[in-house]
């Protein structure tokens, strides 16, 4: 039964100390002096050896912890409040943080308010909306694994660019590039929360500029940092080139197909009404998984319209130089990135599906399974069948828009 007001002001000391309990963990423990102690009670998983062969079912069992938290005293904290802080320490344990430890690393900093990590779990809790389940978890992870250890305690406006650099590098000496940046990125946006709550100067990541290893992609360089895909999106849509090339390559980023399947498209395939492209089997990478959908966003079929009335009456969206019975060339959209300043080693026609893998995994949170399936990947049901293509249709679609009204705004931004 839910304890009341009534019932908790009325509830007198004993011989011994007792509890009143509550719902989710909470209770009042009643002191024989008369005090009243808000307690939570909640359980961790406990850290363990590795299960291996042999090992029987009962110890193969993940096993808990108990803990209690203090949330303070009646009448000071209300049981509305109490109730409160329990609610928000039980969303914390449902996204893998525990309140307990989290707490203890604000306490153990005299200045815990501006602390990094005690602002960073902050600006966590605001991401759980945004983010799905999964991403919020690998970066809360990255945070302590990454950061935290040699961060956290260090008041914000303290930390240096040397000292930051310093905990990345570490990142970078177990070959772990990728992680380096992505964590100097959210380490940024971090700071600039900070900064908006008054707790930090500047975000001082803009000094680190070029200070790490560049991510090496291979033949799939893909630019995957959001500003510079601003960066990239600016000069897209600044290009001066033929018109042909210039439709191909503001639509590349929109719908992320292999390059080969892109500059082969053919006007039969598409349907503008609908706002859908539909790739036959025989042109796709995988031909045994089928035909492939693409949702068109609204400002992939405004680029269509665009290039149509140039190209329509021909069997190819983007036909070569050497007549329009040939799709162009392999390297079109390659040398127009060149042209663009974006050498090789930086951005390739495939990196766009990289680009729109990792942001919208990363930054946005989107659903892998929706990521996946639209970038033609072998994604399965949990019954072990392949999906067809109109799979997550309707989220594919809303999420193809979304992705575009991003860029937009990336493009829009200020440089």
């Amino acid at each position: 039964m839910a304890l009341t007001h009534t019932a908790i002001s009325k509830a007198a000391p004993k011989a011994k100390m007792y509890k009143m309990y509550d719902s989710g963990g909470l209770f009042l423990l009643v002191s024989p002096s008369g005090g009243k102690w808000w307690r939570m009670k909640y359980r961790v998983r406990a850290e363990g050896k590795a299960v291996g062969r042999g090992t029987s079912q009962e110890a193969a069992k993940p096993k808990y912890k108990e803990k209690l938290l203090s949330l303070g005293v009646f009448p000071e904290i209300s049981l509305k409040e109490a109730r409160e802080k329990r609610d928000e320490y039980r969303k914390k344990l449902a996204h893998g943080v525990d309140p307990g430890e989290n707490r203890k690393a604000a306490i153990n900093t005299e200045t815990a308010e501006d602390s990094f990590q005690v602002i960073a779990v902050e600006w966590l809790a605001k991401q759980v909306k945004v983010w799905e389940e999964v991403t919020y978890t690998k970066v809360v992870r990255m945070f302590e694994r990454d950061l935290y250890p040699w961060l956290g305690s260090r008041r914000m406006r303290e930390i240096t660019p040397y000292e930051l650099l310093q905990v990345l590098q570490r990142i970078e000496k177990r070959g772990a590039i990728e992680t380096a940046h992505r964590a100097s990125y959210k380490f940024g946006q971090v700071a600039r929360y900070a900064v908006a709550t008054a707790r930090a100067d500047r975000d001082i990541t803009a000094d680190l500029r070029g200070a790490l290893a560049p991510v090496n992609h291979g033949h799939l360089a893909a630019i995957t940092d959001p500003e510079q895909v601003g960066n990239l999106m600016r000069a897209i849509n600044d290009y001066h080139g033929g018109i042909i090339t210039r439709c191909a390559l503001r639509l590349a980023p929109l719908v992320f197909v292999r390059p080969g399947e892109l500059r082969k498209a053919e006007w039969a395939h598409f349907n503008l009404d609908k706002a859908e492209w539909n790739i036959p089997a025989r042109k796709m990478k995988m031909k045994d998984r089928g035909d492939h959908l693409v949702p068109l966003s609204k400002q992939a079929v405004a680029i269509l319209k665009e290039v149509k009335p140039v190209t329509g009456k021909g069997r190819f969206v983007f036909p070569g130089v050497r007549g329009d019975d040939r799709p162009m060339s392999e390297n079109t959209v390659l040398v127009a990135l060149r042209v663009l300043g974006f050498e090789k080693g930086i951005m390739t026609g495939h990196g766009f599906r990289a680009m729109a893998r990792t942001i919208m995994d990363e930054e946005m949170g989107i659903k892998q399974d929706y990521i996946e399936h639209q970038l033609a990947h072998a994604v399965r049901d949990p019954n072990g069948r392949a999906y067809n293509r109109t799979t997550h249709l309707a989220a594919r679609r809303e999420m193809m828009q979304q992705w575009a009204d991003y860029l937009d705004g990336l493009a829009n931004a200020k440089s």
